[in-house]
């Protein structure tokens, strides 16, 4: 590829816990204390470092409060810290106040670790931000968040907004998947390309580990040349001896696939494309400066 017609890629990831996951959660047993969340952040900590990639990750704010040294270690190496909620409830679950009062819990964690509170970043868990909860974007924009990275632009499943741009866009507040020029949050969505004539997803999580590799490639390229791109992971999607539930057989193909060949594909794709944090990006387009 010509790195000159290249936009920049992002690295994010979702720091929860094994336990976190809306597929996993409900078939946890009671009292179970078993934590993968430092593991599998010092495993992509020390990758990134070896390769000098900066990179974002979206706090969950129980991990925050549970591991703050954890925290300080990600800010102490350069990277943005975001927002991924306080407790991992999707927004289906949640209330324009009791969503407003989980973003507060949030930057009030936030500012017990480290001292202060630079996020301007938030993800819903699950990606659970579409056209039911379309409130969402109001209140981010009140409790001064500049950019959101919810938004799944195809429906797969649990999770998606059909026809919502698959680039950088300003949401509208009353339909996420349109795009709203005069918006006060930035979107910049996960990853989706396409294969032919069909939309793939390539975000990351479960589509990284399932897919081959030069299947991932190969559309990421195409994107790359056409826009930035942002991708996803989670601390428990890179530990060797993740905790096992039993799941039904499509949240276990979901959840446990392709978990060995993480780190493998990662830094193939790191040695293929140039990463920066998304602020830099959304900076480096002009995306978060105020709408005209």
């Amino acid at each position: 590829m010509n790195a000159s017609r290249l936009h920049s890629a992002a690295l994010s990831f979702d720091i929860e816990d094994w336990f976190h996951p809306e597929l996993v959660r409900n078939h946890v047993a009671s009292g179970d204390v078993r934590s993968v969340v430092h593991a599998g952040t010092s495993a992509i900590l020390e990758l990134l470092a070896r390769h000098r990639v900066q990179a974002t990750f979206f706090l969950l704010g129980e991990v925050v409060r549970s591991h703050p040294a954890l925290v300080r270690s990600i800010a102490d190496a350069g990277h943005e810290l975001a927002c991924h909620g306080m407790t991992h409830r999707p927004l289906w679950a949640l209330d324009r106040e009791s969503f407003r009062a989980e973003l507060r819990s949030f930057r009030a964690a936030l500012r017990e670790a480290l001292g202060h509170d630079p996020t301007i970043g938030y993800r819903a868990p699950t990606f659970s931000l579409d056209r039911s909860t379309a409130w969402a974007v109001g209140v981010l924009a009140e409790e001064g968040f500049r950019y959101d990275s919810s938004v799944f632009p195809l429906r797969v499943g649990l999770y998606g907004v059909t026809g919502a741009p698959r680039g950088i866009y300003r949401p509208s507040t009353a339909d996420p998947g349109r795009a709203d020029d005069n918006g006060r949050v930035v979107e910049f969505p996960v990853a989706v390309g396409s294969l032919g004539p069909l939309p793939m997803p390539v975000a990351g999580g479960f589509y990284l580990r399932a897919l081959p590799i030069h299947l991932l490639t190969a559309v990421l390229d195409r994107v790359v040349r056409e826009r930035p791109f942002v991708l996803y992971l989670h601390p428990w999607e890179c530990v060797r001896d993740l905790p096992r539930v039993r799941l039904s057989p499509g949240g276990a193909f979901i959840t446990y696939t392709g978990l060995a060949g993480v780190e493998r594909k990662l830094e193939a794709l790191i040695r293929r494309y140039s990463f920066a944090t998304m602020a830099e990006i959304l900076e480096g387009v002009g995306a978060l400066h105020p709408a005209a």
